[in-house]
């Protein structure tokens, strides 16, 4: 029995990782118990936990069942981060102290026996500009948002606390996921997907950015599948380089259009209208748009090949189920 314990496991990721864990059989007889604050109505089946991840408390409970792999992807995203200061801090930093401290606690209480896989969903955001035309993996992590400080802050705490011994853990800077299912969210990325799930499914959609905007995408299906690889995998080839800039695609906002065009025609693509939001534009200027992640690569960390291709998997595991 793998006892797992997924933070966030009420949002879209987490719900599918889940469902990936018991479908595919990652692990061998899974035990899963999904936290977060809220759960879908026809969710995964599993244990659900409801409460505060910021709650000092609450860490101490979780790990009080000493979970072996712990996927920490509990966070508020970037557009309210920013415009919720205090809120951001204690939600996508303080949870990370709070969660490694209850870890350690439990590492000395076991005699060191406890050391428990926690793999963190970080993100692009850790880097700032000026950007090369390829952020690669020697690039400075100097982050221009507060979501980005948070995440970066957090990467430190684990990978020093993975070097004292009481956990064994890595951080996925994540590309932006898309096509992500469901409703918007007040990411400043949602547009990217907001302009191909819309349409596909009828609706119009907005594009508050300029078509040349350039940004790194992944599917919710290779999120998952890096996730599990980093749960099993030899964290000794990491030679304490304990975060890894994941494969993605490199695209424009044009590129993107012209893929839907590709899959659904014109009429689909008719449905996207530009309107111009400064305040989007302004934190987008300051993303990423471009890697060359050979460590994750190297590793095995694979994602799609295209834009054309996100679409498809979007389709087949959205709109055909």
């Amino acid at each position: 029995m793998t006892r797992i314990l997924i933070l966030g496991g009420g949002g879209m990721i987490g719900q599918k990782l889940a469902q990936h864990i018991i479908d595919d059989a990652v692990f061998a007889h899974p035990q899963i118990t999904l936290f977060d604050r809220a759960f879908p109505p026809e969710g995964v089946t599993a244990k659900t936990l409801a409460g505060d991840i910021s709650d000092p408390a609450t860490a101490k409970t979780l790990i009080a069942d000493r979970p072996e792999v712990i996927f920490h992807l509990a966070a508020i995203v970037s557009g309210q981060a920013e415009a919720e200061f205090a809120l951001g801090w204690d939600v996508n930093m303080m949870a990370m102290w709070h969660l490694l401290g209850a870890v350690k606690d439990a590492h000395d209480a076991s005699g060191g026996a406890y050391v428990p896989r926690i793999v963190f969903t970080s993100s692009i955001a850790v880097f700032g500009g000026p950007f090369p035309d390829k952020i690669g993996d020697n690039f400075l992590s100097a982050p221009q948002t507060s979501y980005g400080a948070q995440k970066a802050a957090c990467e430190l705490m684990l990978t020093d606390f993975s070097r004292k011994g009481f956990a064994d853990g890595l951080s996925l800077r994540l590309p932006t996921i898309c096509v992500r299912p469901g409703k918007a969210n007040a990411a400043a990325s949602s547009f990217f997907s907001g302009i191909i799930r819309e349409p596909l499914n009828g609706v119009e959609a907005i594009l508050p950015v300029p078509d040349t905007v350039r940004h790194w995408h992944a599917s919710p299906r290779a999120a998952t599948r890096f996730l599990t690889k980093a749960a099993k995998m030899d964290t000794s080839l990491l030679n304490g380089r304990r975060a890894l800039n994941l494969p993605g695609i490199s695209c424009t906002v044009e590129e993107q259009i012209e893929a839907l065009r590709r899959a659904a025609g014109q009429s689909v693509v008719d449905l996207i209208k530009p309107q111009p939001d400064e305040t989007i534009m302004g934190i987008v200027a300051g993303w990423p748009r471009d890697f060359a992640p050979d460590r994750a690569i190297a590793l095995g960390f694979k994602a799609e090949d295209s834009f054309d291709e996100i679409i498809s998997v979007y389709m087949r595991d959205e709109l055909d189920a």
